[in-house]
């Protein structure tokens, strides 16, 4: 049996989807930095607001933001393709705003959040994970027509 590969209309082989393949993992791991952030930030302002609330609104701010990436990232289209490029990138500003903030007046934040020191509490990951989304992401970029080329 021969394996077909899917062939764009140019005759060059067709790249997978963007949520296919190496997608389907970012969208995994944004999955679960939405799940671990939400979680997160929700026990820490019902428990305790009063200790830190700037740093506990931006970790509920973090949580949405991995939100509305994960559903777009996990989405097709021209306009998902869109909404995905601007939550990674703000993402990226803020864990690196926030990993800033914290480096340089750390009494900003008396508890840390999923950006904090850009990430350390999560491997760097938080970080890492905004470039490779847009890397992949500007590599799938939709074509003209609304196809991912």
């Amino acid at each position: 049996m021969v394996e077909q590969h899917p062939v764009a209309d140019d005759g060059a082989p067709a790249r997978p989807r963007r949520n296919q393949g190496l997608g389907r993992i970012i969208v995994m791991v944004y999955a679960v930095f939405a799940l671990s952030a939400s979680a997160r930030s929700l026990f820490q302002i019902l428990d305790h607001f009063w200790v830190a609330p700037f740093a506990y609104v931006l970790s509920a701010f973090a949580a949405v933001v991995y939100i509305v990436a994960t559903l777009a990232l996990a989405r097709s289209g021209p306009t998902a393709w869109k909404v995905a490029v601007a939550a990674v990138g703000v993402e990226l500003a803020g864990v690196v705003g926030v990993g800033l903030l914290t480096v340089l007046d750390p009494q900003l934040f008396a508890d840390a959040t999923v950006w904090s020191r850009f990430g350390a509490g999560y491997g760097y990951v938080p970080l890492v994970l905004p470039m490779v989304g847009l890397a992949w992401l500007l590599s799938h970029r939709p074509s003209r027509e609304g196809r991912v080329r």
